[in-house]
């Protein structure tokens, strides 16, 4: 078949698609009202009375019509879109923030585009370029290390945008998040109070944001003179608690067992150690210490029950959404107001694990 005869192929069949494709005019014939009306009921707009909204909404479902969001933006120059890109839809830890966004995303009428980077910059920058195509009027991102070309694409976006988790040294716009470097100190210091001093790290991934907490935690033990090289062990694999279980291992292989607590880069590597910690007939705590770190919810419930940090996970996304909607509706100035720094805060959660 040669090119020509495959192109007309292809338009004989979108040409049959689009003729088969309910319409906003179909919507309005069997509503038995204007195409404005419907558009005005599918854009959400104030003012349709509810007996024909009612009808409209009534037509849209039993036809199955399916909005041309992109024809409506263009109309508009509204897309009611939030750009979300996180580093993994696998880590529960992203939850909480993706439910804060969304709790106010809805009820304000917006859609989330939800994409995952996989910790990859370059996977990043491709979907910030997919994203900015669709028109949205705001984009949250998680941390600062975007490549020299992404950070180009959102300065020249034009709509809001916020880097959430961490805190930015350069934000493009607004950054909402904490420190992680202040949080692994104050773990540090914490085991240093509870009378733990051979203290080891552990940690997988090691994105930008756990070597901050290693660098903190490695700040307090330097100064007291109980930082060990030795008891630090790390791995880029992903995290997940048989990895806390090898790594563990490895750390009191290594050190010969001259360790007596652990500050874990996150807590399903802490549940892992406390699973091992039991094989070993290690008891926590008066023998071993273990914290971690995010608090998610089986932290409480591990026994004994784990030490953490929680990052007001919710809240970070909640208020990047907030802000971004703030921003829009002008309640904090034009978009070209100054690059703003929201801190989320954290707070150690001692329990059981740690004496």
């Amino acid at each position: 078949m040669s090119k020509t005869t495959s192109r007309k192929s292809v338009n004989l069949t979108n040409k049959s698609r689009n003729a088969n494709r309910v319409t906003l005019k179909d919507v309005a014939k069997k509503a038995g009202v204007s195409a404005i009306t419907v558009s005005r009921v599918v854009n959400d707009y104030a003012g349709v009375r509810e007996n024909l909204r009612d009808k409209v909404e009534a037509a849209i479902n039993e036809l199955g019509y399916i909005p041309n969001l992109s024809a409506s933006a263009l109309a508009s120059s509204r897309s009611k879109l939030i750009g979300v890109l996180i580093p993994s839809l696998s880590n529960v830890v992203f939850n909480d923030v993706l439910r804060g966004i969304y709790d106010v995303a809805g009820p304000a009428n917006y859609q989330v585009l939800l994409a995952d980077t996989h910790y990859s910059p370059i996977e990043e920058e491709r979907s910030i370029r997919t994203l900015l195509g669709q028109s949205p009027e705001g984009l949250i991102i998680t941390g600062g290390e975007q490549t020299t070309a992404a950070k180009a694409m959102l300065k020249a976006s034009g709509v809001p945008v916020v880097q959430i988790m961490d805190i930015v040294e350069s934000p493009i716009d607004i950054n909402v998040g904490f420190s992680h470097f202040k949080a692994g100190a104050e773990v540090a210091q914490a085991l240093l109070d509870k009378s733990y001093s051979k203290i080891g790290f552990i940690g997988a991934r090691m994105d930008p944001r756990a070597c901050d907490r290693l660098a903190g935690f490695e700040s307090v033990l330097s100064a007291a003179k109980c930082l060990d090289p030795k008891r630090v062990i790390t791995t880029p694999q992903p995290s997940s608690v048989a990895m806390g279980t090898t790594l563990f291992r490895e750390l009191m292989a290594v050190t010969s067992g001259d360790c007596d607590a652990v500050f874990c880069c996150n807590d399903d590597l802490a549940i892992g150690v406390l699973h091992e910690c039991k094989k070993m007939h290690l008891h926590v705590p008066s023998k071993f210490g273990v914290f971690g770190f995010n608090d998610i919810e089986m932290a409480t419930y591990a026994e004994p029950s784990l030490s953490s940090v929680n990052v007001n996970r919710y809240q970070i996304g909640n208020r990047a959404i907030k802000l971004i909607l703030a921003r829009l509706s002008n309640q904090e100035g034009s978009i070209n107001i100054k690059p703003s720094y929201v801190n989320t805060g954290f707070e150690l959660f001692m329990r059981n694990s740690t004496r």
